[in-house]
């Protein structure tokens, strides 16, 4: 039987180990913290009884991964749970723009844009396991349904703001907007269309869900997976060379692509080296955990059922604190995350006391802190918020990355989302996973398709190891 190491214990590194068990591989996962699932865990940061995933919350990309699909998860106690609402965004005056599963009932909400969304994202929603058999995988491959892809295309590649033209109301642009801006981008600038066409569609098709216990519980499943399959995870082991591992057919490493130059040393190629050497980071999250008693008083009323709420204002406002992030100016009103899980999945709060989660974009390394700046957005669309916090806990990017060590300052997309890194993850090559040394593979969110708890770059760095041995047994699913 042949061996794979895996390096880091995310939900990449997990799926990659999976991918590979599944083909009859002896696997080993190797963690360097004491506790796996990288920015996919759950835990008691304020008051006993009430849990606070630590960085991802909401799974529309989960729900719908080829690959977590594929998995038998619901088994190994992985149970979606869906809110009334999937994503509200307030305004000033007091309307809100709002997102359900239905197409049709989130554009009768959108008044006179209603038909020109219902337009662009019906086919979108519909066609969206066909468009991700081709988005989830590397840039440079063969189509498996061309038109649609290339009609995909001429809207992603567009910025944001210029998608949101086709919209007039306030509440349709700042709606595209606040899902747009989950790129830490400048929202002017191309490409960045690509992600709220995505995160809409994939709303529209499979909601935006979060699971119920926790995040953490997708990762408690693909390891339960994992070992069911035969393979080990050992946590508190550091990785500092490919000198340190044993031999093996196949390292994945489950890193930033600086780690990787640190982790394989001479043996990267020097064209290798230098790209990635030259992978730059993004802005940065600052998060504010929050308990609350009876939950959080919003003006408006659609955002008391939401399970996630945009707070960024107009998209005017979003595309100028989106930019000034970009060039290390901190805004005084912060685009800010918030996840209210609890609606779907009572089980995370302790009596009327309520997880709530948070976090601001703020610039790369920020060493402030942003936390009043996220509780005056809270109040900002809802007065009183402060009066009912019963404990709070942050985290800064300086803590998220000493946390995770592929937050390189707080970026907990591990990599900016230029037009060339989105294109061209992590280097130019028609095999973007290899590194260049023979059976060692990156396998981390800065390898296509990007972040998101999707295991399509786990899934995907697993099979372009895999294709060359020409491995016998049943196909990766």
């Amino acid at each position: 039987m042949s061996e794979a190491i895996v390096v880091g214990a995310g939900p990449n590194g997990l799926s990659a180990a999976v991918a590979l068990a599944q083909q009859g591989m002896r696997v080993t996962v190797l963690e360097a913290g004491d506790e796996i699932g990288g920015g996919t865990r759950t835990s008691e940061l304020t008051v006993p009884g009430v849990l606070h995933d630590h960085c991802s919350a909401v799974h529309p990309m989960g729900v719908g991964s080829p690959f977590l699909r594929a998995l038998p998860l619901e088994r190994y106690g992985v149970e979606w749970l869906w809110p009334r609402i999937d994503l509200a965004h307030p305004l000033d005056d007091g309307d809100a723009g709002v997102m359900v599963r239905s197409v049709e009932a989130t554009a009768a909400g959108l008044g006179t844009d209603g038909s020109a969304w219902s337009r662009l994202f019906s086919p979108l929603a519909s066609g969206f396991d066909a468009l991700t058999d081709d988005l989830l995988r590397p840039m440079l491959h063969v189509p498996q349904h061309p038109l649609r892809l290339a009609e995909f295309g001429l809207q992603a590649m567009r910025p944001a703001t210029s998608v949101a033209r086709r919209w007039h109301t306030d509440r349709a642009r700042a709606l595209f907007a606040g899902a747009a801006a989950h790129a830490f981008h400048p929202l002017e600038r191309p490409v960045t269309g690509a992600l709220g066409l995505m995160l809409i569609a994939a709303g529209h098709r499979y909601g935006w869900p979060v699971a119920r216990g926790g995040s953490a519980m997708i990762t408690r499943a693909l390891a339960r997976v994992l070992t069911d399959l035969g393979g080990t995870i050992e946590t508190g082991v550091q990785v500092g060379s490919l000198a340190q591992l044993p031999a093996a057919e196949v390292v994945m490493l489950d890193v930033t692509p600086s780690a990787a130059v640190a982790i394989c040393g001479t043996r990267l190629p020097r064209q290798v080296r230098r790209a990635y050497s030259r992978w730059r980071h993004g802005p940065a999250a600052f998060k504010v955990d929050l308990a609350i008693e009876e939950g959080v008083p919003w003006t408006n009323e659609a955002c008391r059922q939401a399970g996630t709420v945009h707070l960024g204002g107009t998209l005017e406002e979003i595309t100028r604190t989106e930019r000034d992030i970009n060039v290390g100016r901190m805004p005084d009103r912060p685009f800010v995350l918030v996840a209210q899980q609890y609606l779907a999945d009572p089980s995370r709060s302790n009596g009327n006391v309520h997880p709530l989660w948070a976090y601001a974009h703020v610039p790369h390394g920020y060493d402030g802190d942003a936390t009043q700046a996220v509780l005056n957005q809270l109040e900002r669309f809802a007065p009183g918020t402060r009066e009912r916090i019963v404990a709070s806990a942050i985290r800064s990017p300086s803590q998220f990355a000493q946390d995770n060590p592929n937050y390189v300052g707080g970026d907990i997309i591990t990599g900016a989302n230029t037009a060339r890194q989105v294109l061209m993850r992590p280097r130019l090559a028609l095999n973007p996973y290899a590194t260049g040394i023979p059976g060692v593979y990156l396998c981390s969110a800065a390898t296509p398709p990007g972040a998101g708890v999707h295991g399509m770059c786990g899934y995907n760095a697993a099979r372009s190891a895999l294709r060359p041995t020409r491995r016998p047994g049943r196909a990766l699913h």
